[in-house]
């Protein structure tokens, strides 16, 4: 398909500008209620989830950069008493909102994929397996993996981590079809449990159509990116999942949904993307009437997860070096971006120590071009502060690694 003529062109800023308004990471805040929460995650779509808590579990970080640590109890409660969100795969273990099961439903029913077939031949091979685990669910108590039976004839073949976890394999291949779910936590461990104790009565579980589900994959992902190309769409919410994707966004554009744009710097037959519920915001980047604010954000957030539309639009090389060997590591173990006014300007290593109630700040590492001024190290050491009472600890310790003129004034703080 040959991309539809842009008759607009967004400066890098406007379309950084855009991207953190439309990701809530200005100086315009949802207030931290119930309904400033469902704002915020339907703007995002899903929160990824992660078992790497140095300094707090990745969801609950990105909703403190957007709301604050008011937040977190509206989080657990729309999560497990009002059930308006569940846990499901998205591009990545996530939780995902309940009013998108329609969506997610599509996927489940279409689990395994050709190119898992195996999985399908392995499930049948152990129905006695399969059968016990959801006999023992309909049982309507909760249960970790550890309560089930290994009763498979045939053993999953991996010579990796998932050797030997029959239980966990099955568990895994049935959540992901949706005939089981996580119905609570204990401990991060998850609590599985049958879709009737799990989903809200009222809930819509017609799966979308193959091209209806890509439609709406494709407008909740422009509306949260703010702008994005093709290639940008492809990897985020549903990575792996859009299918026909240029001829959705011919339809969408003939529609009047979303808008062609361009963003300097890209080749001239690069086509970004702008969602028609943006517009308005758009206008008002364009006429100055924007503010920006300071913000840490997990390295797992959705502002940063893809990794080259965060090198393409902000100029900034990020990943997570926890998976580095230490001795290859630039930075740090876990590393937070720092947004400041309209770029990601750095980085910090921090972690918690609950023994010494501390937040220990290993490292902060601004970017080459960026100035440590005294109004930046205030806004940072302000986020700081913030994160470590939100993690419930008093004191801040700084490391070695410090901006050129910050250190005197952050160890005397």
């Amino acid at each position: 398909m040959t991309p539809p003529k842009a008759a607009l062109t967004l400066s890098k800023t406007e379309a950084r500008r855009l991207a953190l308004t439309r990701q809530h990471l200005t100086a315009s805040r949802p207030d931290p209620t119930p309904e400033g929460l469902r704002t915020v995650l339907r703007s995002l779509r899903y929160l990824q989830l992660d078992p790497v808590s140095v300094v707090a579990p990745s969801h609950e970080l990105v909703v403190w950069s957007r709301l604050g640590a008011e937040a977190a109890p509206h989080l657990s409660t729309a999560w497990w008493q009002d059930r308006w969100l569940f846990e499901y795969w998205a591009h990545a273990a996530a939780i995902v909102l309940t009013e998108d099961y329609p969506l997610h439903r599509a996927t489940m029913d279409a689990y395994p994929p050709p190119n898992r077939s195996f999985t399908q031949v392995w499930m049948d091979a152990n129905e006695v397996l399969l059968k016990h685990i959801l006999s023992r669910l309909a049982e309507g108590t909760p249960l970790p993996t550890e309560a089930f039976d290994d009763c498979a004839e045939m053993d999953w073949p991996s010579s990796g981590w998932t050797a030997g976890r029959n239980v966990e394999r099955m568990l895994t291949f049935l959540w992901l079809q949706g005939r089981v779910m996580v119905q609570a936590r204990e401990g991060g461990l998850r609590l599985w449990g049958l879709p009737d104790a799990c989903l809200p009565a009222d809930t819509d579980r017609t799966p979308m159509a193959p091209e209806q589900k890509v439609t709406a994959a494709t407008e909740h992902t422009l509306r949260a990116l703010g702008v994005a190309r093709p290639l940008d769409i492809k990897q985020y919410f549903l990575r792996g999942q859009y299918d026909g994707l240029p001829g959705v966004l011919r339809d969408l554009t003939e529609q009047g949904k979303v808008i062609p744009v361009r963003v300097e710097g890209g080749k001239p037959s690069e086509t970004w993307y702008v969602h028609a519920d943006a517009e308005a915001e758009l206008t008002a980047v364009r006429s100055g009437e924007w503010h920006g604010r300071t913000a840490l954000l997990s390295p797992f957030d959705n502002l940063v997860s893809d990794r080259r539309l965060t090198q393409r639009l902000w100029d900034f090389d990020f990943r997570n070096e926890m998976y580095i060997p230490k001795a290859k590591r630039q930075y740090g173990y876990y590393l937070l971006p720092i947004v400041h006014d309209d770029r990601l300007v750095g980085r910090i290593s921090p972690r918690v120590e609950r023994k010494r109630d501390t937040l220990v700040v290993e490292g902060i590492y601004l970017e080459p071009d960026v100035k440590p001024t005294a109004a930046l190290r205030r806004a940072v050491v302000g986020q700081l502060e913030e994160l470590a009472a939100f993690r419930g600890v008093r004191g801040i310790e700084y490391g070695e690694v410090l901006p050129d003129g910050w250190r005197a004034a952050l160890l005397s703080s």
